[in-house]
């Protein structure tokens, strides 16, 4: 199905072992780069601190909206590309990683298959999610609410921006 008209989609990227900024900017360079995806715009990078397993370190996170002629499921295969391609190694649920790619939203779509859902279904249940996607795209609406509103009954103490502005990505190995 290659070759079909734009599609807009959110990615959040994430990571909290080595150094996540780097993997995050490489691995946006890496979906740019690719014909069939144009990146719009990003969020700046926030520190979160870690969910599910709590012993471990904090992780950065950010979203990205993208433009893309892929299909969601296509969009899906490349991000696990390229987190392979940054030595990705998925050991644990929740667990340390080098970089994570999820696929949050893919224009309104609704997925409900084993290896694809969109909207990703706890997305609306994490604050590290909902307040960089909240800074890109406050006005976006999910379960007939804005993105801001959802993040209101979430507890994002803890979240800081460390990196304001979403220029970070396009900036070649700067110091963090």
């Amino acid at each position: 199905m290659s070759g079909h008209s734009k599609s807009r989609a959110f990615l959040c990227l994430g990571g909290n072992i080595g150094e996540p900024a780097k993997a995050m900017a490489a691995a946006l360079r890496a979906l740019n780069e690719d014909e069939r995806v144009s990146v719009l715009q990003v969020s700046s990078i926030y520190r979160t601190p870690p969910w599910g397993v709590v012993d471990q370190p904090d992780f950065l996170n950010a979203v990205a909206e993208i433009d893309t002629t892929l299909s969601a499921h296509e969009l899906l295969q490349l991000c696990l590309a390229t987190e392979s391609a940054l030595k990705r190694e998925r050991h644990e649920r929740w667990g340390p990683r080098v970089i994570d790619i999820d696929l949050l939203l893919y224009d309104e779509e609704r997925i409900e298959e084993r290896d694809l859902q969109v909207p990703h279904p706890r997305m609306l249940e994490r604050a590290f999610v909902l307040v960089p996607l909240s800074e890109i795209a406050p006005e976006l609406k999910l379960e007939g609410r804005a993105i801001s509103d959802h993040l209101l009954r979430l507890d994002a103490s803890g979240i800081e921006r460390v990196r304001a502005g979403g220029g970070w990505w396009t900036m070649q190995e700067q110091a963090s």
